[in-house]
């Protein structure tokens, strides 16, 4: 049985550029570097997972498809800020306690301040 999440994989137009993205965004993230020129990707760590951003075509347009991060509401608010100065798409949900935006790729990643995840 899985035991955790290895990587998540995402294609990108400009590997490089969604890496600096994600980096300005979030104040933990640590590009991996040595990878963008020999195989065409970047590497990531991010929220204790490895995102792998490899060069392709990304998806045509956001389908409900997301990644969810857990944050604290000064975080998400931080994180908001920032999206919207690069003129990203935003918005809140859940009551403010979600913040849904897309990168430059269609990747739709979510904020959530309440952090507990998705119950049955």
């Amino acid at each position: 049985m899985p035991h955790a999440i290895d990587h998540i994989a995402l294609m990108v137009r400009d590997p490089a550029r969604t890496a600096a993205l994600y980096a300005q965004l979030f104040a933990d993230a640590v590009i991996v570097p040595g990878r963008e020129q020999a195989a065409h990707a970047s590497l990531v760590q991010l929220g204790g997972t490895c995102f792998v951003l490899s060069q392709g075509e990304p998806p045509l347009k956001c389908n409900g498809d997301h990644i969810a991060l857990t944050v604290s509401k000064a975080e998400q608010m931080v994180c908001a800020a920032k999206v919207k100065s690069l003129g990203l798409e935003c918005q809140f949900a859940r009551g403010g306690t979600a913040l849904y935006f897309t990168d430059f790729d269609n990747h739709v990643f979510e904020l959530d301040a309440e952090g507990g995840g998705v119950t049955s």
